[in-house]
């Protein structure tokens, strides 16, 4: 949850649903302080939120976990929300964060989660924040999530040539995003809203199965021919694999492209394409961190949970590998990048 100041002036159409007209209300009033937001509806049982969404423009849509006086009911509704008006964004209300429940509403579609012991001050935020396509979850409800991920099959929603399952307006914003523009920059690129290109960001992840623009990163550079550095360098090639993404993705970090430089940090974190190394990746998300703009809360996110797994030495190693890049004027490791050139990098077997 990073960042707090609005951005843009745009107008949010916020409809609140909770377990009673009193809470609900109480949370619109809340919400009203706000001077950005416009509260469309404060109402009590799920068929209002049914009939709002179906008759009024919504664009955040916050349901109380427990609806018409039946247990996560509120989250069964989200799913139906879902498959109606797949554009509203929707924040559920827990009354706890369990694990079963924080997931349960991840797969119902929810992009943010509250927990009614937070300030109402952060509902605010909160709404904010996934009006402008970001996730809201603390690190536990984000850890539970990625543990149910990991956990999960593999599936991925792509034919064989990987990305032909998206249409041509959806394949030239992917193109757009792996030359690490930002939202703002693809929708000038486009002659589009950025809400719009956001809703087509969002289709992306549904068709192909990722849950952020990490993901959908490393899925773009592994699919042959599809990405290419900010300066029109390509990053792939036709015969694409993990070892030509990393080598290629040194070179363009070298050059500043954040794409490429969050895009390390998830190899070495995974081990795609390189042994793992929690200090390479933490060090790379710490540069990666202060260049990209669009990908910064996703990227704080993903490097406090490999915090988790690090020991206090392996955090200091990289920051000081990473403050003393800074220190240089540089947003790579170019010893990394000189002894990939040399064929010394410890690729995976």
């Amino acid at each position: 949850m990073q960042g707090d100041q609005i951005r843009g002036n745009e107008t949010i159409r916020v409809l609140v649903v909770d377990n009673t007209r009193i809470h609900a209300q109480l949370l619109a009033d809340a919400l009203k302080r706000d001077p950005l937001l416009e509260l469309i509806g404060a109402a009590s049982h799920s068929r209002d939120l049914i009939e709002a969404a179906k008759s009024q423009q919504v664009d955040v849509a916050i349901v109380g976990c427990n609806l018409d006086e039946q247990p996560l009911h509120g989250i069964e509704v989200l799913r139906q929300l879902k498959t109606m008006r797949s554009e509203i964004r929707s924040i559920v209300l827990l009354d706890s964060a369990k694990r079963d429940v924080v997931i349960e509403a991840f797969r119902a579609g929810a992009r943010g989660l509250f927990t009614r012991h937070e300030s109402l001050e952060n509902l605010s935020k909160c709404v904010h924040r996934v009006h402008e396509g970001q996730i809201w979850a603390n690190t536990e409800q984000v850890g539970f999530a990625i543990d149910a991920l990991a956990a999960a099959p593999t599936v991925r929603a792509v034919g064989a040539n990987g990305l032909d399952l998206l249409s041509k307006r959806e394949l030239e914003v992917v193109q757009c995003l792996a030359e690490g523009l930002t939202n703002r920059e693809i929708a000038k690129r486009l002659g589009l809203s950025q809400h719009t290109i956001k809703n087509y960001l969002f289709r992306v992840f549904d068709k192909l199965g990722v849950s952020s623009r990490l993901e959908l990163l490393f899925l773009t550079l592994t699919q042959p021919g599809s990405a290419k550095a900010a300066d029109g360098k390509a990053i792939v090639t036709d015969e694409t694999n993990e070892e030509q993404v990393l080598a290629n993705s040194l070179v363009a970090a070298e050059q500043g492209v954040p794409t490429a430089q969050a895009t390390l940090a998830w190899m070495y974190w995974q081990g795609k394409g390189v042994s793992r190394d929690p200090i390479s990746a933490y060090m790379w998300y710490l540069v990666s961190e202060r260049t990209s703009t669009e990908m910064k809360d996703e990227i704080a996110a993903a490097k406090r949970k490999l915090a988790e797994v690090m020991t206090p030495d392996q955090i200091i190693d990289a920051q000081k590998q990473a403050a003393a890049k800074f220190k240089q004027g540089k947003a790579v490791v170019t010893e990394i990048a000189s002894a990939s050139a040399a064929g010394v990098v410890r690729l995976r077997s």
